[in-house]
């Protein structure tokens, strides 16, 4: 909050020495001064506009959906030719981003997509379930982990078949209105379901507006 600074005539109530009177040139520096002092933000203030690290375990978001899949999408069978293995696949092992806006509001995604239930949480981490498909997510950070057997090409719209909700450009996981695509925060004009999850893509979402700057985020140490 900025401080409120009264000045007063020099000569309005009490008459000071001429000595005593400070030249208007200094007094207007001097208001001044205490204005800047005010309102300058305190020292070790988060900086603005560098990328925002992501912290395994944590949410980014409000939450809205329930964690894991709906009953629509992975339960264990096959979707769109991509398993609910036993296990991790790790031959190709890389790690997307995922933003999801609504209204300008962001919205968390849930974790344990991909990871057939019952599965272990432990404080906000999911670990093994009773199977895994090769897209997933182990916390509500919005990391896509990509673990394949093999180098083929996963896209959003598969990511979302195996969550079990829609993806159209008309309406994200039920949440409908215009739909705005950005990958690596540039605006995508495509059908969002073909956004291809390559390392490190950052793909963000907004449903409706107003419209925001799409978050850059810094991955942990080692994804």
């Amino acid at each position: 909050m900025t401080e409120q600074v009264r000045a007063f005539p020099l000569d309005a109530a009490v008459r000071l020495p001429q000595s005593s009177r400070m030249p208007v040139a200094r007094l207007a520096g001097a208001l001044i001064l205490v204005v800047v002092c005010v309102t300058a933000p305190a020292a070790g203030s988060r900086r603005q506009g560098g990328p925002i690290l992501l912290v395994q375990a944590t949410q980014v978001g409000q939450r809205m959906f329930e964690p894991g899949d709906t009953p629509k999408g992975g339960n264990g069978q096959p979707v769109d030719g991509i398993e609910g293995s036993s296990r991790e696949m790790l031959k190709v092992h890389v790690h997307a981003h995922l933003s999801l806006f609504n209204k300008g509001q962001q919205i968390a995604i849930p974790y344990g997509i991909g990871i057939v239930k019952p599965f272990e949480v432990n404080n906000g981490f999911v670990g093994m379930g009773r199977g895994i498909y090769w897209l997933h997510t182990h916390d509500a950070t919005g990391i896509i982990h990509v673990e394949s057997p093999d180098a083929r090409v996963y896209t959003l719209g598969q990511f979302f078949d195996i969550w079990g909700q829609t993806l159209t450009s008309r309406d994200v996981a039920g949440l409908q209105g215009a739909v705005h695509a950005f990958v690596d925060g540039k605006p995508y004009s495509g059908n969002p379901r073909a956004i291809v999850l390559g390392a490190h893509t950052q793909i963000t979402l907004e449903v409706g507006g107003p419209i925001v700057t799409p978050p850059v985020y810094r991955f942990p140490e080692g994804l």
